[in-house]
């Protein structure tokens, strides 16, 4: 399986594969794809490694009994995952587009300063700064357990990574 690691300190790694057209398919990869980059990172017997799903429950990776977090993100044409040995971990991609209603989805979602930065800024860089803005209010959410909800004021408690993506994409890891 051919996976690109793009982040890893901290007891954190971040990987990137390009998946099959099929959403499931795609899952599939991408779990097949975290076991042979933990068992590398980790110097591991793959065998000893699998990813645990419960509806409702972030997924676990399970590394020779110990369990770490676990987080998946997928957009059109790429899948990221991301583990982390000693804490919570959220990690989410996208692409980055002109939205035509940013304005409403900024002010819902992403809060007044968000909002502000993004009326101050040129037009032709707001769909960036809006997938940065984005990719990182998704990414703290699912490392603080969060389900995606409109804006409470409220910012989660981690630390923000973007990652280096080859454009349109856009990703931030949280932990």
């Amino acid at each position: 399986m051919d996976f690109t690691v793009l982040w890893s300190g901290d007891g954190v790694l971040a990987i990137g594969i390009v998946p099959p057209p099929s959403r499931i398919e795609a899952r599939a990869h991408l779990r097949q794809a975290v076991r042979e980059a933990a068992a590398q990172w980790r110097n591991l017997d793959i065998e000893a490694i699998s990813v645990e799903s419960t509806p409702g429950a972030p997924p676990r990776l399970l590394l020779a009994g110990r369990i770490a977090s676990l987080s998946f993100s997928h957009d059109e044409g790429i899948s990221l995952a991301a583990v982390h040995l000693h804490g919570a971990v959220g990690i989410d991609v996208m692409r980055a587009q002109d939205i035509a209603d940013w304005f409403n989805l900024a002010r819902d979602y992403l809060g007044p300063q968000v909002v502000a930065e993004l009326a101050a800024s040129p037009a032709e860089q707001r769909p960036l700064a809006l997938a940065r803005a984005w990719t990182a209010r998704e990414a703290a959410l699912k490392c603080a357990g969060l389900p995606l909800a409109e804006w409470d004021g409220i910012a989660p408690a981690c630390r923000l990574q973007a990652l280096s993506l080859s454009a349109p994409y856009v990703a931030t890891l949280a932990y």
